[in-house]
């Protein structure tokens, strides 16, 4: 990140924490993706994007180099700095601008945004249409009344409100946890609009708090520093919700994401399915979400894995609030890399295991280190499963595809000298849609895998 200002002493289990022994291992062999050289600015590209020199008196715009429009005639939302031939007038980082083929066609209406290599994010793709505070009511109405067509409100107090590209809101996310709202900012055409928004978002839900985390990764990709802090209203002393009839307690201040791992929603309620009579292994654990539902789905035990005391703490409450057997229940705080390998030295096995690991690979670039530390967790997960075992196995990052993750995947198994079966693919829950156009929102991916026993030849 690109904070200037000290981090909280309370934020260790960001999301960094829990692949540390990954990015320690990684340096062995070449420098870490999310290490910077002295001197360097951390989070922003190598290739910084150079300044377009454009007619300076003419009608503020973009221009696209010719045959650069296919993207934007595909409705893809982004407008890469490579696709741009210059920009006309002064624009200032955050306006609007139309952009045009080489032609001067109209294509889009964009944020403009001359320190990223992502150029432009589209707003409207009518030439007509104002971008304003009526624009962005009708946004977010939209995104709210898409949430409203699920059901999820019903069984549970927390969803992703506005999935940012994929609900035509780019770089906005905002996560509701009970009467607390997460609103996140993450592009520089969001930041332009951030008071006119949350205003709407006061209106239109009626929280007792919007809290700002503009704190991600994609915040120094944009040239933008840091943010934290409350919005509108008033902070609660605890933040508490309802999942599936489960409490959880989340800590929007200082917890991974926005305090809490929404779009593992429905995976979490799968897994209290499959439990029942299982020794179960949950790792990166965070603040216990598999866990308590492995243990109210009436898992034999679970032994859960964090690099982050302060998650364990919070898992700890959880489990106390749910009135669940904390007989069951086993905490570790220790770095999963090498708790796994102490359980395989061990010899110890188990019947379920989940893997959801934090981001290793946050663009295509980092894919090829990152794969080592999937396939890393993954094989050594197959060691410790049992035959006719479960293996619920994520990966979160965006540089990762989900055909690449099950090719790691399945490399692993090899190495490992084990046959698995696919028996389901893991998505998000629906309140994180993705936009057909937009491949990219498809983030989280992940595979429930059943181990197969190996069969002997008898002469």
């Amino acid at each position: 990140m690109t904070s200037q200002k000290p981090r909280s002493p309370s934020t260790p289990h960001r999301t960094a924490q829990g692949s540390r022994d990954f990015r320690n291992r990684v340096k062995r062999g070449g420098k870490s993706p999310d290490r910077q050289e002295k001197g360097e600015q951390k989070n922003i590209p190598r290739s910084a994007p150079q300044p377009f020199t454009g007619n300076a008196a003419a009608q503020p715009g973009i221009i696209l180099k010719a045959g650069r429009e296919k993207s934007l005639l595909r409705r893809h939302p982004w407008v890469f700095s490579g696709a741009v031939e210059r920009v006309d007038g002064a624009p200032q980082n955050g306006d609007t601008l139309p952009v045009r083929d080489n032609a001067g066609n109209f294509l889009a209406c964009a944020a403009y945004n001359p320190d990223s290599q992502i150029t432009a994010r589209v707003w409207s793709w009518d030439e007509g249409e104002s971008i304003d505070a009526a624009f962005f009511r009708r946004k977010v109405a939209a995104a709210l009344a898409a949430r409203d067509v699920f059901g999820m409100r019903q069984d549970s107090s927390n969803l992703r409100l506005i999935h940012a590209e994929s609900d035509a809101l780019p770089g906005l996310i905002v996560d509701q946890y009970g009467s607390t709202l997460v609103m996140q900012i993450g592009s520089a055409g969001a930041e332009r609009w951030r008071d006119t928004l949350a205003d709407l978002l006061q209106d239109m839900c009626n929280p007792a708090c919007i809290y700002e985390r503009s704190d991600s990764d994609s915040r120094g990709l944009e040239g933008l520093e840091p943010r934290n802090g409350v919005l509108r209203g008033a902070l609660p002393d605890r933040v508490e919700v309802v999942e599936h009839g489960l409490r959880f307690k989340v800590d929007v201040v200082a917890g991974q994401k926005t305090g809490f791992f929404l779009d593992q929603r429905d995976n979490r309620a799968l897994t209290e399915t499959l439990a029942k009579g299982r020794d179960v292994l949950n790792c990166f654990c965070y603040t216990g979400g598999f866990s308590l539902y492995a243990l109210r789905g009436g898992a034999k035990s679970v032994l859960s894995i964090d690099a982050s005391g302060d998650a364990l703490r919070i898992a700890a409450e959880n489990l106390a609030a749910n009135n669940l057997d904390a007989a069951r229940a086993e905490w570790q705080e220790a770095d999963v890399f090498q708790a796994l390998r102490k359980l395989r030295d061990q010899g110890r096995s188990f019947d379920f295991i989940i893997l959801d690991p934090p981001k290793f690979a946050p663009t295509a670039a980092f894919a090829e280190k990152a794969a080592r530390g999937y396939k890393d967790i993954n094989l050594l997960a197959f060691k410790l499963l049992r035959p006719g075992g479960l293996l619920a196995t994520y990966s979160c990052s965006g540089g990762i595809g989900e055909d690449l993750f099950q090719k790691i995947v399945a490399g692993a198994a090899l190495d490992a000298g084990v046959d698995a079966q696919i028996v389901r693919y893991l998505h998000p829950s629906a309140d994180h849609p993705v936009l057909l156009s937009f491949p990219e929102g498809a983030y989280l991916k992940g595979l429930l895998l059943r181990l197969l026993p190996r069969l002997s030849i008898v002469a």
